[in-house]
């Protein structure tokens, strides 16, 4: 019989890894919620032509990545490639605009692309959309919340915060035809990609990676010479409150993003600890989507982290996530057993910020003291036939330098409430 494995790209995420995954979800939620934000849960497929529109036909992502097929009805369906336009859909079908909105989202995402180290063909992102704000202090509050996020994960010290302005639709048309009239010129000395993308997106050849491209563009025609006034009085304020703040960012006059909504705002957080896949979070404004899809104009703004490239930088740094049980309990006997059993799931009940296991499976008391010490717990309960007699539980150290005890249940519920206590704080 052959082996079944995982499709190419979609990878298993084991039980070691799985505590740093808990680790930034669980944080993101804090740092979201203590900000107002709401999540939204939207399907993993759509209609193919949702992405086709608001993504942009001739971008990448719906030319070459998309997971895209027909359902029984011959409707054109799509696996979502990201979060943004699924968002903006849920909020136009279901009327949530009526006032500035803060909304959060997690979960996977799909493209075609060539799988290698933190890039899959399942990859997961956690997204954040805001609507009905129309100034920078939106940006500013996205970026700052960025900032609490990756201060409580202890990655903030190894991110760069790049921004950029592409200005109004109107002007980023200008200065697209003024680049591609540029870059025709020197169509010969450009990288095959970038030949590739000057008829269909030329503004991505700005983040081309290659090095005889970018010595190209280094005579390019700029944005800056052709933004609008009220997009440079935007930009101007919003690096004032990332001044203000003390948030450093680095500007990027060739950042533009892969996505055709964008407008005004634009920026990643990238890292040098990962190679080529240096970006772990991007995004900006996107204020003509909401009416793209039938709703009232609306300003918008949000971001997207890739939690894979997260794990691998928490991972590279070797931030440890490991939850490890307080209690590990043992027992002699059946009889024995079923009191531990009993008195595990009492202190479960009456003491839930305490991680609790119970040995399964029998063995000695020397396998099961083995099993508990390499389950990194703190202490060993204990419950064996004096125990059973007297009515009491033993607790043995495993990690801290104190003395075994033998508690009756009033001095048991005073040390484990002393335990949860100390084990919230910490």
């Amino acid at each position: 019989m052959s082996q079944y494995r995982a499709i190419r790209g979609m990878v298993d995420v084991l039980p070691d890894e799985t505590p740093l995954w808990q680790m930034l979800e669980q944080t993101a939620r804090d740092v979201l919620v203590a900000h107002g934000y709401a999540e939204i849960r939207t399907p993993i497929v759509e209609s193919m032509e949702l992405f086709t529109r608001s993504i942009g036909e001739e971008t990448d992502i719906v030319e070459k990545e998309m997971y895209s097929f027909p359902d029984r009805n011959d409707e054109s369906l799509s696996l979502r490639p990201e979060g943004t336009a699924s968002t903006v859909r849920a909020a136009v079908q279901h009327n949530l605009i009526q006032s500035p909105q803060r909304f959060w989202y997690l979960g996977p995402m799909f493209r075609y692309e060539r799988p290698q180290k933190g890039r899959q063909r399942q990859f997961h992102q956690l997204g954040v959309e805001t609507f009905g704000v129309a100034g920078p202090e939106q940006d500013a509050e996205l970026l700052l919340m960025c900032r609490q996020w990756w201060t409580r994960l202890g990655i903030n010290d190894v991110l760069t915060l790049e921004l950029n302005t592409i200005g109004s639709p109107e002007a980023r048309s200008c200065f697209k035809a003024a680049l591609t009239d540029y870059l025709r010129d020197q169509f010969n000395s450009l990288d095959e990609d970038s030949q590739r993308r000057l008829d269909t997106n030329p503004l991505r050849i700005l983040d081309s990676k290659s090095a005889t491209t970018q010595a190209v563009l280094d005579g390019a025609p700029t944005m800056t010479e052709y933004l609008d006034d009220e997009s440079q009085r935007h930009h101007d304020r919003l690096c004032q409150l990332l001044d203000m703040a003390g948030l450093a960012y680095t500007i990027n006059p060739r950042l533009v993003r892969g996505l055709d909504y964008y407008n005004k705002t634009v920026f990643e957080w990238t890292t040098d600890k990962l190679g080529a896949q240096a970006t772990v979070c991007g995004g900006g404004r996107y204020d003509m989507m909401v009416s793209k899809f039938g709703g009232k104009a609306t300003p918008a703004s949000g971001f997207a982290a890739g939690l894979e490239r997260l794990v691998l930088l928490m991972q590279t740094l070797d931030i440890d996530a490991i939850s490890v049980p307080d209690l590990y309990i043992v027992s002699s006997d059946n009889n024995a057993f079923g009191q531990a059993m009993l008195e595990a799931d009492r202190i479960r009940c009456e003491f839930p910020g305490l991680g609790v296991v119970q040995h399964l499976g029998g063995g000695s008391f020397k396998s099961q003291f083995k099993r508990a010490d390499k389950s990194g717990a703190a202490w060993v309960m204990v419950f064996g036939a004096e125990e059973m007699v007297s009515g009491k539980v033993t607790l043995k150290p495993l990690r801290a330098n104190e003395q075994q005890m033998t508690l009756s249940r009033e001095e048991l519920d005073t040390f484990l409430s002393q335990l949860e206590q100390l084990v919230n704080e910490y």
